[in-house]
């Protein structure tokens, strides 16, 4: 059996404020799991806490076998880890942080690394003061990419990015994928990002995983669903309305268990169909976060 890229069992992890509030969470070598929540859900926390950065205070963490705080030294040999308020040593070149980053990890590959120079169109001789918010990133992504650890762990890593810079990360990401033996975590509040990686998708919100699937799973099953209707159209026995909005004789009902057969469900119910329309991700996160919100009284 495979060992779990990142396993999360009832983790809670309470500071000032907010409550990390029994996280379970699994990935397994060859996926990339996008997680998704506004400013302030609980991602950076989340992955602090895999890094061994900040001590759960319940629960079980183990991130490629190894029981975390206690192993993070082992651990952080084979994990990638780049944040979008990490810095560098500004004075010194990005040759520098690359010679250093070679002394520590065994596993510095110097051919992946000049090519991704290239590809990047970094500058190895210019202080890293002198680089572009996303040419700093992309020179993070580039000295946690050549050591070709086994588990990239990416918290928000596009934020501030110009659409080029943005482009590149997420075309090396997607690279990466080739080798199925590797894992991405990967957190952001842009949807369009985690949609165009990921393999599965999970929402975290006020410090509470809220839902996570497959991304095919997300979009087959959401729709929003246009009917016309009557006063006396009632909507109590149809499965999974998350949100319906009424005006006159017109409706939109969102679902999150769209099938074949549900047209056909309404219409018996003598509701008619008008139109019915895939969900973006981003429509879908929306939907799922003020449905649970509703339902915890937030």
């Amino acid at each position: 059996m495979t060992s779990l890229a990142i396993d999360l069992h009832h983790v809670t992890k309470r500071r000032a404020g907010f409550l990390l509030d029994i996280v379970s969470l699994q990935l397994e070598p060859g996926q990339v799991m996008g997680l998704v929540g506004a400013n302030g859900a609980g991602k950076s926390t989340t992955m602090r806490v895999l890094m061994g950065l900040s001590r759960h205070d319940s629960g079980d963490v183990h991130v490629l076998g190894h029981r975390m705080p206690e192993h993070q030294a082992v651990a952080k040999q084979d994990i990638g880890f780049v944040s979008h308020d990490m810095s560098l040593f500004g004075s010194a070149t990005l040759g520098w942080h690359m010679a250093f980053v070679r002394s520590v990890f065994p596993g510095w590959d110097d051919a992946y690394a000049a090519a991704l120079v290239r590809r990047f169109a970094l500058r190895t001789d210019l202080p890293t003061s002198a680089l572009s918010t996303g040419e700093r990133m992309l020179a993070m992504l580039l000295l946690a990419l050549a050591r070709r650890p086994k588990l990239l762990i990416l918290d928000e890593p596009t934020a501030g990015l110009d659409p080029v810079a943005r482009h590149l990360l997420l075309a090396e990401l997607m690279d990466v994928l080739r080798d199925d033996s590797r894992a991405i975590l990967f957190s952001s509040h842009n949807t369009l990002d985690v949609e165009q990686i990921s393999d599965c998708i999970t929402f975290i919100d006020h410090g509470r995983i809220i839902a996570s699937e497959s991304k095919e799973v997300y979009l087959d099953r959401w729709r929003r669903v246009h009917l016309d209707v009557t006063a006396a159209t009632r909507f109590d026995d149809l499965p999974c309305v998350t949100d319906i909005v009424q005006q006159g004789r017109s409706a939109v009902m969102t679902t999150c268990a769209f099938t074949p057969g549900l047209e056909a469900h309404l219409q018996a119910a003598g509701i008619s169909v008008h139109d019915v329309q895939r969900m973006t991700l981003e429509e879908i996160f929306v939907a799922t976060v003020l449905r649970i919100r509703r339902e915890r009284g937030q």
